[in-house]
């Protein structure tokens, strides 16, 4: 089930042929994302930036915020909100077929996020998905449920991924981003793994440069 909270969307400005769906982190909206996918729109692709529901999150001390699932904690080893993380990768599906509905296909698709909202995406692709995508955009971020993994995957097995990982991120620590690019390559070898020197748990204008590229090699102008 679509979210009833509106998407920030930058609609194509010549003939959309592809789309982007990108999700927040932690606390976030789709706001901020959608300003920075701007700046390296290119004019046949669609970016979406969703929104999620504020929900009672206990790493916030159960304050509502922002989030796509509840997080316990940080740490690998920490219980996982297994319903809520299936219920936001069943989100990016619906997104996902809303944009099949206006004719663009899944091959012409890249989902991805920053921090909680890359899980979602990574999740979503491997374990939620029927058909290849287009390309994972994973910044800043983890695959949630990994010990799952490979007995739950449906597909994307060779899907291309962006993975990137700042070396001073605290929240989510570089040595966690590693780990999960060496299991992800466990069953699906078509990662790129990319590190920013001096970078936290942010984003920075040369790895946007390399999104901006992950984006044009994946999804070109036909």
């Amino acid at each position: 089930m679509a979210s009833n909270i509106p998407s920030c969307v930058h609609n194509a400005t010549s003939k959309h042929t592809a789309s982007v769906i990108f999700l927040h982190g932690l606390g976030d909206t789709g706001h901020g994302w959608l300003q920075a996918f701007k700046l390296i729109a290119q004019p046949h692709i669609k970016y979406i930036c969703p929104t999620a529901h504020s929900i009672p999150v206990t790493l916030n001390c159960g304050m509502s915020m922002p989030s796509w699932f509840d997080i316990k904690s940080l740490s690998a080893d920490a219980a996982e909100d297994e319903a809520g993380i299936n219920s936001a990768a069943d989100l990016v599906q619906s997104h996902i077929a809303a944009e099949e509905a206006l004719g663009i296909p899944r091959s012409r698709i890249i989902i991805g996020g920053f921090s909680q909202g890359g899980a979602v995406a990574l999740y979503s692709a491997f374990a939620r998905a029927q058909q290849n995508l287009g390309g994972v955009l994973a910044l800043s971020t983890w695959l949630p449920m990994h010990r799952s993994f490979p007995a739950v995957l449906k597909a994307n097995q060779s899907v291309p991924i962006l993975q990137c990982h700042g070396t001073d991120d605290t929240l989510i620590p570089f040595v966690m981003g590693k780990m999960t690019s060496e299991i992800v390559k466990q069953f699906d070898g078509n990662v790129q793994f990319k590190m920013y020197n001096g970078l936290g748990h942010s984003s920075c204008d040369e790895e946007m440069k390399d999104v901006k590229l992950f984006i044009s090699e994946h999804l070109p102008p036909i």
